[in-house]
């Protein structure tokens, strides 16, 4: 089994620590996307979206993160996948809310058009109205996530980790690399903390890491 990854795709990273923490055994291959690896026609032929995930299973191919961890969690008859009929139901719901809510705003509108050049706008009016934009959905989506999906749970979707909490504390964190500390938000706060006591979680996140310094010195808008 063989998995196309990069470690500062946030994505990837979901699958990575996943990965890691299952012990399950995948050829890690890297596309580098600073290269443009990732729109040559070799992998273009893997991924025809030229993104990645990717995971590959024999003559099966699979892309987008969150159908990758669901796929992988059956594979090795994960815990962090209940079978039980509700309770994957809401897994599959609090996923489906990362993925069409808080990743959209917080980090396609917010977080990327700060920090990677080929997500900035194509004018400082533009760019500032995509920000203002992002950031008010964000900051209410991250009252739903604090309020409403963690509240005093430890986890998205109760007292267990699940793969919920895989693909989507690494968008939640990615907030960090525009300074926010979600003070105003205790729930995340705490679960995001939980979330990086996890033991792969620093090798994982250490590439994204080693980025998000280099921007110590920009003017960035945080939440």
């Amino acid at each position: 089994m063989k998995i196309y990854y990069h470690p500062a795709s946030t994505t990837s990273r979901s699958v990575m620590l996943f990965v890691a923490e299952s012990g399950i055994a995948a050829e890690m291959q890297l596309v580098d996307l600073f290269t443009g690896e990732h729109v040559k026609p070799p992998y273009a032929a893997v991924n025809p979206s030229q993104l990645v995930p990717t995971l590959e299973d024999g003559d099966f191919r699979l892309s987008e993160s969150s159908a990758i961890l669901k796929y992988l969690a059956d594979k090795v008859d994960s815990p962090a996948y209940p079978k039980e009929l509700r309770q994957r139901a809401r897994v599959n719901e609090r996923m489906d809310w990362i993925n069409t809510q808080l990743c959209r705003d917080l980090a396609y509108g917010f977080v990327y058009p700060q920090i990677l050049p080929t997500h900035k706008r194509s004018s400082d009016a533009v760019q500032a109205a995509t920000l203002a934009w992002g950031k008010e959905r964000a900051q209410r989506w991250l009252q739903v996530l604090d309020q409403n999906l963690i509240g005093k749970h430890a986890y998205l979707c109760g007292d267990q980790i699940t793969i919920a909490d895989y693909f989507g504390a690494p968008f939640v964190a990615l907030g960090e690399a525009v300074r926010c500390d979600y003070a105003a938000c205790p729930n995340v706060k705490r679960w995001i903390g939980s979330m990086k006591q996890l033991k792969s979680w620093k090798k994982v996140n250490e590439a994204i890491d080693g980025y998000v310094a280099t921007l110590k010195d920009s003017k960035l808008e945080t939440i």
